[in-house]
C-alpha cells in the first residue's frame, strides 16, 4: 500500500539494518517461522551466517506519519541508526555462489517482512542494501526462486528489475503450488578507469 498524490498522509518508518551473527541468529529464525511455510534447515542458517553483510535483519525504529516523500525521505536518513523500539520486522539472507568460470553470484534465499511492517519500505531498504553492495562487489548477477502464485513478491521484485527467466515445476515439497519462477537481474557495473 502506498499514499496517492496531492500531499496525503502515509506511514514511513526508521529502519535500521543489523547483521546476522550467532548471538542473534535466533532472531533470523524466528522471523521466518513467522513468515514462511518452509522450515529452514541448518544449511540455511550456516549460508546466512557464511554471506556476511548479505544476510541483514531489518528492525524498525518507529513509524510515524508524514505528509510528504521529502519528509519520509528525510526521516528514513536522519533515522537509520537510532532505534526507538528494537523490534525486529524483516529479514533477507542470501547466499554466495560461485558460476562456472569462477564468477560469484548471489543468491536470495529468503526476503521478508511482517504484514504490519510492509509497504513502509523495509523490504526495499533490505533489498537496496544487497543491490548495492553486489554492485561494490562487483557481483553481476542475483537470483531467487518465488512461488508461481506469489503476485506481490513478483510486482515486488520486478519493480527493482528482476525478470522472470525460468518456471521450475514440482521445485517446492508440500506447499501447493509446488511451481516456482526464477527471477534475475544483471547488475551493471562501472567501467574501469585507467
Amino acid at each position: 500500500m502506498g499514499a496517492g498524490e496531492g500531499g496525503g498522509e502515509m506511514a514511513a518508518a526508521a529502519v535500521s539494518l543489523d547483521g546476522v551473527r550467532d548471538k542473534n541468529v535466533m532472531q533470523l529464525k524466528k522471523l521466518n517461522t513467522a513468515l514462511f511455510p518452509v522450515r529452514y534447515n541448518d544449511k540455511y542458517y550456516a549460508d546466512a551466517l557464511a554471506s556476511g553483510d548479505f544476510t541483514r535483519l531489518g528492525c524498525c525504529c518507529r513509524v510515524v506519519k508524514t505528509r510528504s516523500q521529502t519528509v519520509k525521505k528525510r526521516i528514513f536518513e536522519k533515522l537509520t541508526c537510532s532505534y526507538f523500539s528494537d523490534i525486529c520486522v524483516g529479514s533477507i539472507a542470501c547466499r554466495l555462489e560461485k558460476k562456472e568460470g569462477g564468477a560469484i553470484c548471489v543468491y536470495i534465499m529468503t526476503l521478508g517482512v511482517l504484514a504490519p511492517y510492509r509497504g513502509l519500505g523495509v523490504g526495499t531498504k533490505l533489498l537496496n542494501h544487497v543491490l548495492d553492495l553486489s554492485h561494490k562487489q562487483n557481483i553481476w548477477e542475483i537470483y531467487l526462486h518465488v512461488q508461481t502464485n506469489n503476485d506481490d513478491a513478483i510486482a515486488f521484485y520486478k519493480r527493482f528489475g528482476f525478470e522472470i527467466t525460468d518456471t521450475i515445476r514440482n521445485y517446492y515439497m508440500n506447499i501447493s503450488p509446488p511451481d516456482c519462477y526464477v527471477l534475475s537481474k544483471v547488475i551493471p557495473q562501472p567501467h574501469s578507469k585507467k
